[in-house]
């Protein structure tokens, strides 16, 4: 039913297929537990690929062997900014994360704009994961097999895996990411702990790369920084799958909490194993080096043998892989988000009969990104150094603004609603906290964007991206306000879809365009009053 305050729908919600909100084809709900929305969540963060590529930025050129006290502080502003965001997580279950949180917190025109930030972030990030995929694959297939095979078969062959994997029940994808995530971990910790038993390298284990004061000294700090937080990036997707998975307000909390922590005090300590394996004058030589990914190469074959570094080559590869595929399903639920909500074609919010996944938009992804990747292509532009980095800084700023603006929001919800679970540090300044510490960090990226995006600062795309961002952001604007002035009862399901659990819970919502409801919802039978 629709009411003021939008739609809900529960795990019973028949699907009529006309994509109305009467009737929207619902995901399949109770499809994935706690471990499943976790593997999704970390796999795309690729634990590998962040510390392959990012931390010999980080050391070479950004803070120096202060790198890995930069995730730690990276670790706690992002711990800061989960607890507004698990707190609203609780209140809202909805596909599209972002886009709901903030349509909830700072009203529908922003949060239609942040949605199509969002939505424009993960799509890109897919066809970014093939291109540095088919470099990875490229690169090893020819050192350790002597063929010579074009990288674009490789993207291809990357593409249509995902498709038909993504095809099923996100179940399966789950699982094939999880075992992925496990094994990268796996070596990335194997290496860590074989530096740490053998007392490390040259200056055995040092303390100075734990110094917080070191987090911010170095050539180029921000630039340190700036790639630390970059390797979070898609941590906030647990929310994606609150509608798929059970007890989302349980598992949705637990698996953003658990990503960011945890995988924060992974990467401090594989990233300082990294440079006590190596030595510290050594890490920054290699770091600055020809081939920088020997900081973790060395340490993982003196420390573990040859095997270990064959071992490591491959799977970059797989975790590339599991990557991309995480990305391809966030893509995937965001459009059909907005497609049952009619903001583009209803059709992407149309779920597989049977699989209950949404094949459509993720057939609809899968084209936008093979069109992306065969025009990088076509363009002559190299799979990593283009394709790769430049999709890569660009979505990662668009995904940081979003984050920031979600901060805020959380304060907007909650003073608008729920004044029983209003709390001065959960619900007021762990957010604000949180959105200045992500503003301070888009300020930075900002300013070291060039030299983020290395030798693609030179291309066409990098000058054209910040016509790129702006004019998505403001597309969403206008979009919102042409359905708020021709459109009205489109316009207020936006941002407004939300799973519902079997609860029996009355109360009175206040949206952030002051329109207030009354929404009494009784199982899954959602009932709404204007």
């Amino acid at each position: 039913m629709e009411g003021q305050n939008g739609v809900r729908h529960g795990s019973t919600n028949q699907a009529t297929g006309n994509g109305s909100p009467q009737g929207y084809q619902p995901l399949k709900a109770h499809a994935v537990g706690l471990p499943g929305v976790l593997f999704m969540a970390m796999a795309t963060m690729a634990p590998i690929t962040a510390m392959t590529g990012n931390v010999p930025v980080a050391v070479g050129f950004g803070n120096g062997i202060g790198a890995p006290a930069g995730f730690l502080f990276a670790t706690v502003v992002l711990t800061i900014f989960s607890v507004g965001f698990v707190t609203m997580a609780r209140y809202i279950t909805a596909t599209g994360a972002f886009y709901g949180f903030i349509s909830h917190g700072l009203g529908r025109i922003v949060g239609t704009a942040s949605g199509l930030f969002a939505l424009f972030a993960y799509i890109i990030f897919e066809p970014a994961l093939v291109g540095i995929f088919a470099a990875f694959a490229h690169d090893t297939v020819a050192t350790q097999l002597g063929l010579n095979v074009p990288w674009p078969i490789f993207a291809v062959v990357m593409l249509a895996t995902i498709t038909i994997l993504t095809y099923f029940d996100i179940d399966l994808t789950a699982k094939i990411l999880g075992v992925f995530l496990v094994t990268e971990i796996a070596i990335l910790l194997a290496m860590a702990f074989a530096v740490l038993f053998a007392g490390g390298g040259p200056d055995g284990i040092p303390l100075a790369p734990l110094n917080p004061v070191n987090a911010f000294t170095g050539p180029a700090v921000g630039l340190g920084l700036v790639f630390a937080f970059w390797s979070w990036v898609g941590f906030e997707t647990t929310a994606v799958y609150g509608e798929e998975s059970r007890d989302p307000k349980r598992v949705v909390p637990q698996a953003t909490l658990i990503s960011v922590i945890g995988v924060g005090l992974f990467y401090v300590f594989v990233s300082w194993m990294a440079i006590a394996g190596n030595g510290l004058s050594q890490s920054l030589s290699i770091a600055q080096g020809e081939d920088p990914f020997a900081l973790f190469y060395s340490p993982t074959q003196k420390f573990l043998g040859d095997w270990a570094v064959v071992l490591f080559q491959w799977l970059l590869i797989t975790g590339s892989f599991a990557c991309g595929m995480a990305f391809h399903n966030d893509a995937a639920r965001y459009l059909y988000a907005v497609g049952r909500e009619g903001l583009f074609n209803r059709n992407l919010g149309r779920t597989h009969p049977v699989h209950g996944s949404p094949h459509i938009a993720s057939i609809t992804q899968t084209a936008i990104a093979t069109i992306t990747v065969l025009l990088f292509w076509a363009f002559g532009q190299d799979p990593y150094a283009s394709l790769y980095v430049l999709l890569v800084i660009t979505g990662a700023l668009a995904i940081l603004i979003v984050q920031t603006l979600c901060s805020f929001a959380v304060i907007g919800y909650f003073v608008n609603n729920h004044q029983e679970a209003r709390h001065w540090f959960r619900t007021l300044l762990a957010p604000f906290l949180g959105g200045i510490g992500m503003l301070a960090v888009v300020i930075l990226l900002i300013k070291i964007f060039g030299a983020a995006a290395g030798a693609a600062s030179k291309t066409l795309f990098f000058d054209l991206i910040p016509f790129i961002l702006s004019g998505v952001f403001l597309g969403g604007i206008v979009m919102a306000l042409y359905l708020r002035t021709r459109r009205p009862d489109q316009y207020v399901r936006l941002g407004r879809v939300m799973f519902e659990d079997a609860t029996e819970r009355p109360e009175t919502d206040v949206d952030a365009d002051g329109r207030g409801d009354v929404t009494e919802r009784r199982g899954d039978v959602p009932r709404s009053e204007g």
